[in-house]
C-alpha cells in the first residue's frame, strides 16, 4: 500500500482524531505507538499527520475551544466524487455534518453520520491518497461499526456500494462484513442494548501492536484506561482503552502475527 494508491470507493482510507489538548496528545501516541508528526493541512484548524517510519498512518487535530464534542477515532470512507457522496448520505437518511469541503490539495472531505447517529468521513483523495501502510504495530488495521443492528448495513450498502456477508461466529451473532470487489474492508457488529450509552452506536478502529498486554499497561501509564482487558479473541489478543482525553480505540496483536511469532 503506498500513497500514490487511490483506494475503491467505500475502502476505509484514513483515521482521524480531534482533541482539545493537541501537544499532550501527540506525547501519549508517540509513547504508545512510535509516531512522529509533520504538520498540516491546516483547513479544520491546528491538524497534523502521524508517521511511522516515515509514512502517513493517521491524522490529529485541536478542536476549538467552544466546540464540545465527543473525543473519537474517525474512518473515513473512500470515494470519487465527496459531493455526490454526501448528497447520497442525505438522500438515505443519514447526516452531512461538516462539508464537503477542500482540504488544501490533499483532497475533499465531508464528516457525516449513519441514521443511528455513528459518525464517519468521507475522502476524496487529490495529493493525498490516506493511510500509506498498514499491518506492523502502530498503524490500523480494521475498523468495525458497533451499532444497535446490522440492518444498518443496508445504508453503507446504498451509499457506498458495499457487499454484506452475515457472519454467524459471533456473540451476540448479528455480526456482517463489508465487501469492496470481493474483499472485507470493515464489520458491522450489532449489539443491541449493548451499546455503549456515553458514545452510542460508533466506529472502532483496531490499532495493531506487538504485545496486547504491555500495550494495555502502558495506556494506563500514559494516562488513559483500560476498559476491557487483553482476551483471546478470533482476530487475535485484542484490549478496548482510551487515550487521556477518553477516544476509544482498540488494541491487537492479530492471530496471524501471534502465529508468526511462535517459534518453529
Amino acid at each position: 500500500m503506498t500513497e500514490a494508491t487511490r483506494r475503491t470507493p467505500g475502502t476505509p482510507c484514513w483515521v482521524s482524531l480531534m482533541v482539545h489538548g493537541l501537544d499532550a496528545t501527540l506525547e501519549f501516541y508517540n509513547a504508545l505507538f512510535g509516531w512522529d508528526f509533520v504538520p498540516g493541512p491546516q483547513q479544520l484548524g491546528p491538524y497534523v499527520r502521524a508517521l511511522l517510519d516515515g509514512k502517513e498512518v493517521a491524522g490529529i487535530g485541536r478542536l476549538p475551544p467552544d466546540r464540545h464534542l465527543r473525543i473519537a477515532w474517525t474512518p473515513y470512507l473512500a470515494t470519487a466524487d465527496a459531493d455526490e457522496t454526501a448528497e447520497s448520505i442525505r438522500g438515505c437518511g443519514g447526516t452531512v455534518a461538516v462539508g464537503p469541503l477542500d482540504a488544501g490539495e490533499a483532497g475533499r472531505l465531508a464528516i457525516c453520520s449513519d441514521p443511528a447517529g455513528a459518525v464517519f468521513g468521507v475522502w476524496q483523495a487529490e495529493a493525498h491518497h490516506g493511510t500509506a501502510t498498514a499491518g506492523s504495530p502502530g498503524t490500523p488495521v480494521w475498523n468495525e461499526l458497533i451499532t444497535y443492528e446490522t440492518s444498518i448495513g443496508k445504508f453503507y450498502r446504498s451509499v457506498f456500494g458495499y457487499e454484506l456477508e452475515p457472519v454467524e461466529s459471533v456473540d451476540p451473532p448479528d455480526y456482517a462484513t463489508l465487501h469492496v470487489e470481493g474483499l472485507p474492508v470493515a464489520s458491522v457488529h450489532g449489539v443491541g442494548n449493548a451499546v455503549p450509552r456515553d458514545r452510542g452506536p460508533h466506529w472502532m478502529t483496531y490499532f495493531e501492536v506487538a504485545d496486547t498486554d504491555a500495550a494495555a499497561q502502558l495506556v494506563v501509564k500514559l494516562g488513559g484506561h483500560v476498559l476491557r482487558p487483553p482476551r483471546d479473541g478470533t482476530a487475535g489478543r485484542l484490549a478496548l482503552v482510551t487515550d487521556a482525553e477518553g477516544a476509544v480505540f482498540t488494541l491487537v496483536r492479530s492471530a496471524g502475527r501471534a502465529a508468526e511469532a511462535q517459534p518453529d
